[in-house]
């Protein structure tokens, strides 16, 4: 016998790798949780840091904007007094002696008396005129500017005045001959600070920003605050600062979180900070779209809701709104800021348990070669002593764990083996004895089996040929019974008597078939007798002619039953749709006592070579069945569908559809089974020597139908070889 191989996988090496596929699985597992723990402590860490950042930063921002309203609440305050004071005086003296109407035609600040780095400018376009009331309010404005602008020259560029009429009143510094420079055309109230002050635009009378453009003169940004004056229910004055907003675009694109970025942008969606503003040619097409991302996403979240997370990049949003201007501050987080330092923390707790692991399997590797492996291996070898009949093998039994107990059961297997071996080979030699016995007694069985199968499968042929016949005798006995009724309808008796009236009058011959009565008709009614004797010859012999086809049928039937194990018969030439017709006209007494209406859709092919009694014999069974099974079906509605068709595969198909009784989906299984029918007076014979029939020629016999009450279609189908 021979010795057992190497096992392809050794129990220490397995052991190894289920263990450390488990500790593998426990380390990812750690991984994990650690991971999703670090981020979930990182991303609270860093959404709240965010919140506190963009509250500190949007109070620092917005300082300016509440500083210029409070500013204007001061001025708006100070000019409403002054307008108050002198509305009672006459103030033509001093406001000539300040502003004059110069050549250009705008009236402007007296050269001599004016210095513009402390005193404010007055500017009145060409062709605005000038009232009392408006040379008052002109006075107040200037007398407030002159008190209030240099103090606040230290947080704004400038403040000035705007009358409705179009006059400006300005203090300015850092361009002190502004105006004397400027166009005396020059249109102050369609500026775009102005309209915003009008009643109509803003019917609240609130404090309203420009929108951000660059000083003509030093390119700087700016926006501009203005605050409606009204007295007495009219507009009389608007108080402007310019606010430079350069500082706080450089604030918001340097100062930021790590790993972050700053925007600021307009209720309008405009920005005003952008990191992609500073680029060249602006922002690219990818950043407008991500910028009117975020602009949408705040918009759209509920108000006061600080921090957000934009669904579609991921990148958490700190939002606050600027007091003054409205304006947006939103600080942009991107995702992997928090993901990355949990990420990295997650690797090094693998690398940690990767280590582990293979520290852990390099011990456990060296125990189980010193307590299982070689044990295993000494039982590996008197395994295959054993094998080999040698049943004194020598294992270390003095060890107290499971391998001392394996090794104990191992010896007492052996010895029992042995016994068993002595005693199977005295059974052996017994058994050899009974197996002749039984050898012999198997064969006579055989026999006896042999000679029962074979005339079991007499009695089937027997079965097959007695069913065939009869559906051809029936048809040879309706034939023949036509015959006699056509013999015994035929007038023979009319000829006798046509003889004796001949014979009675034959001396007068002529006489009587020219001027007697009966003679005259005589002849006409020979003459119809003739041709109506003729035509029942032809029938009767019609007749004749199918009862020898018929009985021809009979002994192909006969001959094609009588042995399988013959020489299989000789195809002939043989016209399918006559062979159809054929297998009708067999049936034909059946199908007009039964008053079936049979419908053809026969194909015109040529002649094909086949077992011609065979397939005639499978067609006549179909159209006999297919008669019986319209026994429920009301006369005036039995119809039988009879095709003949060529196939694309090269066969030929030929299909009987009834609209009789159908079949039940659980008998299309069975329905050619041996023995298997639906009627009483069936035998269950005809489909099932068909369907042998249809497999010996090399086809195929099926049926097919949609239940019961819906009819039944048989289709035979087998190989076209062209005669």
């Amino acid at each position: 016998m021979p010795t057992s191989s190497r096992p392809r996988a050794p129990l220490a090496q397995s052991t190894l790798i289920r263990m450390g596929v488990r500790i593998a699985v426990v380390i990812a597992l750690s991984t994990l949780f650690s991971y999703l723990h670090m981020f979930h402590t990182l991303r609270t860490e860093a959404l709240s840091r965010l919140q506190q950042y963009v509250a500190e930063r949007s109070q620092r921002e917005q300082s300016i904007f509440l500083l210029a309203e409070d500013n204007h609440a001061v001025l708006k305050s100070a000019l409403e007094e002054k307008i108050h004071a002198y509305q009672h005086e006459d103030v033509s003296a001093r406001f000539d002696s300040l502003f004059a109407l110069m050549p250009d035609g705008a009236i402007r600040n007296r050269p001599e008396v004016f210095d513009g780095t402390r005193m404010p400018c007055l500017f009145v376009p060409r062709g605005v005129p000038v009232d009392l009331d408006q040379r008052r309010r002109l006075l107040a404005a200037y007398d407030v500017l002159l008190q209030y602008g240099p103090a606040f020259r230290t947080r704004f560029a400038d403040s000035f005045i705007t009358l409705p009429e179009g006059s400006l009143v300005m203090f300015w510094p850092e361009r002190p001959n502004w105006i004397h420079e400027s166009d005396p055309n020059t249109s102050i109230i369609t500026q775009d600070f102005f309209p915003g002050s009008l009643p109509g635009n803003n019917p609240k009378r609130q404090t309203t920003w420009s929108p951000i453009y660059k000083e003509p003169v030093s390119q700087q940004a700016m926006s501009t605050v203005t605050t409606p004056l009204d007295m007495d229910g009219r507009h009389v004055a608007s108080i402007s600062h310019d606010v430079m907003i350069e500082e706080l675009m450089a604030r918001t694109l340097n100062d930021h979180l790590p790993e972050s970025y700053n925007i600021v942008f307009r209720d309008d969606g405009k920005p005003i900070a952008h990191p992609g503003l500073k680029q060249e040619g602006g922002a690219t097409e990818e950043q407008q779209a991500h910028l009117r991302g975020i602009v949408e996403q705040v918009k759209s979240s509920p108000s006061g809701q600080v921090i957000q997370k934009h669904p579609e990049t991921g990148e958490y949003l700190a939002v606050a709104r600027l007091k003054g201007p409205g304006w947006y501050f939103v600080t942009v987080l991107p995702e992997s800021a928090v993901s990355r330092p949990a990420l990295q923390a997650a690797r090094i707790v693998l690398l940690l348990g990767v280590l582990s692991l293979l520290i852990e399997l390099a011990i456990v590797s060296w125990v189980l070669r010193q307590q299982i492996t070689r044990p295993l291996l000494s039982f590996t070898q008197a395994t295959d002593r054993v094998a080999a009949g040698d049943f004194k093998v020598e294992l270390d039994t003095t060890r107290e764990d499971e391998l001392g107990q394996l090794a104990r059961a191992f010896r007492l297997m052996a010895n029992q083996v042995q016994h068993r071996e002595e005693e199977l080979r005295h059974v052996n030699e017994s058994l050899e004895q009974r197996v002749e016995e039984r050898t012999r007694e198997l064969k006579e069985v055989h026999l006896q089996l042999v000679q029962t199968a074979r005339r079991a499968g007499m009695a089937e042929i027997a079965t097959n040929v007695l069913h065939n016949v009869g559906n051809v005798l029936n048809s040879i006995y309706t034939s023949a019974q036509l015959a006699r009724e056509r013999m015994t309808d035929m007038r023979l008796e009319h000829v006798g008597r046509v003889a004796g009236m001949l014979q009675e009058n034959q001396s007068g011959l002529g006489t009587f078939l020219t001027q007697d009565t009966r003679g005259r008709n005589l002849m006409p009614f020979m003459s119809k007798l003739g041709q109506n004797l003729l035509d029942e010859r032809k029938q009767i012999v019609t007749l004749l002619e199918d009862v020898g086809r018929y009985t021809e049928h009979v002994g192909d039937i006969v001959k094609v039953q009588q042995n399988y194990a013959r020489t299989p018969r000789l195809q002939e030439p043989v016209h399918l749709a006559g062979l159809v017709e054929d297998a009708l006209r067999i049936n034909a007494a059946g199908l007009t006592r039964h008053q079936v209406k049979v419908e053809r859709q026969l194909a015109e092919l040529p002649p094909a070579l086949t077992d011609k009694h065979k397939t005639l014999m499978i067609l006549v069974n179909l159209v006999s069945n297919a008669k019986y099974a319209m026994d429920g079906v009301p006369v005036n509605e039995r119809r039988l569908l009879v095709k003949l068709e060529h196939t694309p595969s090269g066969h030929v198909r030929i299909s009987i559809h009834d609209n009789g009784m159908g079949i039940a989906p659980e008998m299309l299984t069975r329905i050619f089974q041996y023995g298997f029918t639906t009627r009483e007076e069936g035998h269950g014979f005809g489909l099932h020597s068909s369907a042998l029939a249809a497999q010996e020629m090399g086809g195929d016999l099926t049926v097919h139908s949609e239940g019961l009450g819906h009819g039944a279609t048989f289709t035979l189908e087998m190989p076209y070889h062209p005669a």
